[in-house]
């Protein structure tokens, strides 16, 4: 048994894991990460412009491929399209950022980051707050130009992330190019099972951030001046663990085996060598349909929602945001 592949537009293949990259800035820990995540074989490098990492990211993949560590034919990298993109007039400038920060001549995969746009500030990520407007989101318009941007070599696919069903049939009745890919968060807490069915009966990859239900978040929100939030607890599960036990696992492995026997793509982040490497090693083992029931079980939907983009507050208010009630 070994990884398991996606097949994606174009003939590449999308391995079955990746190494996510979110709130990963300290350039030392993240050299350190990457090292680690190739040197164990990952080949699949989860990042966003909006991350701010996206030159680090370039400079360890540039040291790798320069030295003949690996092929850039084997690796599958994916950024995305800011908040501060979404306009049809500011996709190939994002992108062309993007691709010089990575060091890169193409990406494999180019996601819409968020179905809200807001307006673009130079030099900045977004827009300070005292500067933030929120701006009228076309995702037909949006489409065409990110469908653009095949055409030009510059990605091999495009995608959506933290999109909602209508927002995705939109795009799906006028597309050129079908979206490849939906990433969105999913851990056992919260499952989105209709999503999840829907992307699958559509031919759309379907990748899951958070899928260890991101044990850090309430760091993140200390960091931009947010309160904590009560986060679901799924690594001390009690059936998490007893299913951990059973195959002599541990809860994080149960947790992203049971996401990939889903037929999705986990992208589990860390910057610690040893629970990177653990969270590779999980094509040994098999869930059986006992496992998968009980795990299944534990989803108790939209309440368990982690990452809910309210640390920009404005967003909520934009008819375009994708979880109102």
């Amino acid at each position: 048994m070994g990884m398991v592949y996606m097949d994606m537009p174009g003939g590449k293949k999308m391995p079955g894991i990746g190494l996510g990259t979110w709130n990963a800035i300290d350039e030392t820990e993240l050299e350190t990460a990457l090292d680690a995540a190739l040197e164990c074989g990952y080949r699949h490098i989860d990042t966003a412009f909006f991350y701010e990492n996206e030159k680090i990211i370039g400079r360890v993949l540039h040291q790798w491929i320069s030295a003949g560590k690996v092929k850039r034919d084997d690796l599958y990298i994916v950024t995305k399209l800011a908040v501060s993109g979404i306009h049809p007039d500011r996709v190939e400038m994002m992108l062309k950022k993007s691709l010089e920060d990575l060091r890169l001549k193409y990406l494999d995969l180019y996601l819409v980051h968020f179905p809200v746009g807001v307006n673009y500030v130079e030099g900045h990520v977004v827009p300070p707050a005292s500067q933030m407007r929120l701006e009228h989101t076309d995702h037909v318009e949006l489409w065409k130009k990110m469908e653009e941007q095949v055409d030009a070599g510059r990605t091999k696919a495009i995608g959506l992330s933290n999109f909602n069903i209508r927002q995705i049939e939109r795009i799906l009745k006028c597309c050129r190019i079908k979206p490849a890919c939906l990433q969105i968060e999913i851990h056992a807490a919260m499952q989105q099972k209709e999503l999840v069915d829907f992307c699958h009966k559509n031919g759309i990859v379907v990748v899951a951030y958070c899928p260890l239900g991101a044990p850090g978040y309430n760091d993140f929100l200390k960091s931009v001046g947010q309160k904590p939030k009560e986060l679901p607890n799924m690594l001390q599960n009690p059936v998490v663990k007893q299913v951990a036990q059973k195959h002599r696992k541990s809860p994080g492995q149960v947790m992203l085996r049971f996401l990939i026997q889903r037929n999705i793509v986990p992208i589990p982040k860390s910057v610690n060598p040893s629970r990177i490497k653990e969270n590779i090693e999980v094509f040994d083992f098999n869930l059986d349909a006992g496992d998968m029931k009980k795990l299944s079980e534990l989803d108790i939907g939209e309440s368990a929602r982690i990452c809910d983009w309210k640390f920009f507050p404005a967003l909520v208010d934009h008819p375009e945001f994708p979880w109102k009630a």
